[in-house]
């Protein structure tokens, strides 16, 4: 049990000499990790005691520092912009001057702290400075983003530091064949899955885009008799890489539909006599109601556009 993945990828860099022509050397891990929040401070998916984050640490030359940051809220701002989240403001999260929390010389920390600052305005993003949020090993840039209900949530966050190579007494070969101290940067584009995936459920209110959906399509045959046409459309869908399912209970059409769209699935497909005869289906949106009627052809080809695109 761990509550972070920063020392068992710095074992990693660790366990074999580095020479500068190595670095950056990059270590990326979904990894599990617990930590023994209080009973009154949990709560559904966004604050729970064990918890998968995106982690990866960078260990870098100094000069190497700006291009690797850059690249980290690159990686940030593609998660957030595809997912349609533009509801968000950087936020530099740094040491405060009279706390003893953080370890590590305090020349050290101005250094860090000046590094972000300036890569945060390359990046042409307006922030805010919050001195006391720093973790207690270097300075971080936090994406906190807004929900559907007005409440901010820190998602994404790049952290540079100095202090832990140094506790570590981490290493490479230089150019002038002397030991030298790399930088590290902790990056995690989505923070906690599960806090991430609970924020995405409010975002969309359930309605997930259809490249994103559990289930992208339902196929409804109206009743037992084009069970086998709607199979047949099932299975053109799922060959075209389409998750889909078929609605086999012997229920009425607006019961179908109506189960359909509890379960926020994007797309109904309806299948009865006059398609079944056409090799057509007839199509539901979710949101955007009857859409008319297309051969199954037709829809398979704008439904995979659809996805591909990541439409929102």
């Amino acid at each position: 049990l761990r509550p972070m993945n920063c020392p068992h990828h710095i074992k990693i860099y660790s366990s074999e000499h580095r020479s500068y022509r190595d670095l950056p050397v990059r270590l990326a891990e979904f990894g599990t990790v617990y930590r023994w929040e209080q009973s009154g401070e949990l709560g559904g998916m966004t604050r729970v005691r064990g918890f998968t984050q995106d982690d990866a640490h960078l260990f870098c030359l100094p000069e190497q520092v700006d291009d690797e940051i850059q690249g980290c809220l690159a990686l940030v701002e593609k998660v957030l912009s595809t997912l349609g989240m533009s509801d968000y403001r950087v936020r530099l999260s740094f040491s405060d001057p009279d706390s003893d929390k953080y370890v590590g010389e305090r020349a050290v920390w101005e250094k860090a702290e000046a590094s972000l600052k300036e890569a945060v305005e390359k990046l042409g993003a307006d922030y805010t400075i919050e001195l006391g949020e720093a973790a207690f090993y270097g300075p971080k840039i936090d994406f906190v983003v807004k929900d559907v209900i007005g409440r901010d949530w820190q998602l994404g966050t790049v952290q540079l530091d100095f202090n832990l190579p140094e506790r570590f007494d981490l290493t490479y070969v230089g150019s002038d064949n002397k030991p030298h101290r790399p930088v590290m940067i902790h990056r995690a584009p989505f923070g906690s899955l599960e806090r991430f995936v609970g924020l995405l459920i409010e975002h969309f209110e359930g309605k997930f885009p259809t490249w994103l959906a559990p289930e992208q399509v339902r196929v409804l045959p109206l009743s037992d008799k084009f069970l086998a046409e709607g199979e047949a459309a099932a299975k053109r869908l799922a060959d075209a890489g389409v998750r889909v399912s078929v609605d086999r209970a012997a229920e009425k059409l607006g019961a179908k539909i109506r189960l359909a769209r509890l379960d926020r699935v994007p797309y109904m497909l309806v299948i009865g006599g006059k398609e079944a005869e056409t090799n057509s289906v007839s199509v539901r949106h979710l949101d955007r109601q009857d859409l008319g009627t297309f051969t199954l052809d037709e829809f398979v080809s704008n439904i995979t556009k659809e996805i591909k695109d990541r439409s929102l």
